[in-house]
């Protein structure tokens, strides 16, 4: 089996996932993983499915047929897991909202050597004051030699310049 990773971008439409799903379906795959979203009326989605070798060439030509649908859709080949030398870690984010935020929380993240494995963000406004907050929930793949202490610490750190709450918890 040949393992393909998707990524499949239209404005936002019904049955656009059941046409994915068909053509996968079409040519003998299996469905086997996908994080799908609507906003701001376009729909987008990454999902990783496994098809029969002799079967891949005419998968892929079925999914690029798509565009005749208004379906845009990017294949790359699944990716060897890397080895587990990294702990997962829910981080919980939120904060007064400012252009850079996520550059510079990203920027730490990466500086210690932190994978985001996933991240969903929203900017809402403040219950009482009307002002908006940032809220990130992200899951993050820590390295084993980085202290939970030590990333809560620099975390805070960046949290004084942007007023940030932090509720960092290891992954269940």
């Amino acid at each position: 089996m040949d393992h393909l990773v998707l990524t499949v971008i239209s404005e936002d439409q019904p049955g656009l996932v059941e046409r994915v799903a068909q053509c996968v379906a079409d040519h003998h795959g299996n469905w086997l993983e996908s994080r799908m979203s609507r906003m701001a009326g376009q729909f987008a989605g990454i999902l990783r499915v496994a098809v029969p070798a002799t079967g891949r060439a005419e998968l892929v030509t079925a999914l690029e047929g798509l565009s005749a649908h208004g379906i845009r859709v990017l294949l790359a080949e699944s990716g060897a897991e890397p080895s587990c030398n990294w702990k997962p870690i829910h981080l919980d984010l939120v904060g007064n909202d400012r252009p850079g935020i996520v550059r510079d929380i990203t920027s730490l993240l990466a500086e210690h050597g932190v994978n985001l494995e996933n991240l969903v963000t929203e900017v809402m406004p403040a219950p009482m004051s009307n002002e908006l907050l940032f809220h990130a929930e992200a899951l993050l793949a820590v390295p084993l030699e980085l202290s939970l202490e030590v990333l809560q610490s620099k975390l805070e750190t960046l949290a004084d310049d942007l007023m940030v709450e932090l509720n960092l918890r290891t992954e269940n």
